[in-house]
């Protein structure tokens, strides 16, 4: 069992997701989970490229490996309530796509 039952990750940093208002995401998410009292039992941090640019904000909830792309603060919001608390992954955000980089625009 992993210390916390889920870790959350929000692509915060480089060129697009920044842009496309990463910290804000954070933030609210941040935000959301305090707010559902889920302090102790989800740590959320801002995190690097995830190597998907152009589809971001993108969030990945662990230990689900869960993958969510253009999350804004609403989108945020539903994540916790939805896939954090109730335990359902939210379809609207969802993310898939072949393992490894799949970037729309280069970061570099």
């Amino acid at each position: 069992m992993s210390q916390y039952k889920h870790h959350v990750f929000v692509c915060s940093f480089g060129k697009t997701c920044a842009k496309e208002g990463g910290v804000e995401t954070f933030q609210a998410i941040k935000r959301a989970a305090r707010k559902a009292d889920l302090q102790g039992l989800v740590r959320v941090n801002k995190a690097g490229c995830m190597n998907q640019c152009g589809h971001g904000p993108m969030v990945v909830v662990y230990p689900d490996d869960i993958w969510y792309h253009q999350v804004d603060e609403k989108g945020g919001a539903r994540i916790v309530a939805e896939h954090l608390v109730s335990g359902f992954v939210v379809e609207d955000y969802r993310y898939v796509a072949p393992p490894g980089d799949n970037k729309l625009v280069d970061d570099d």
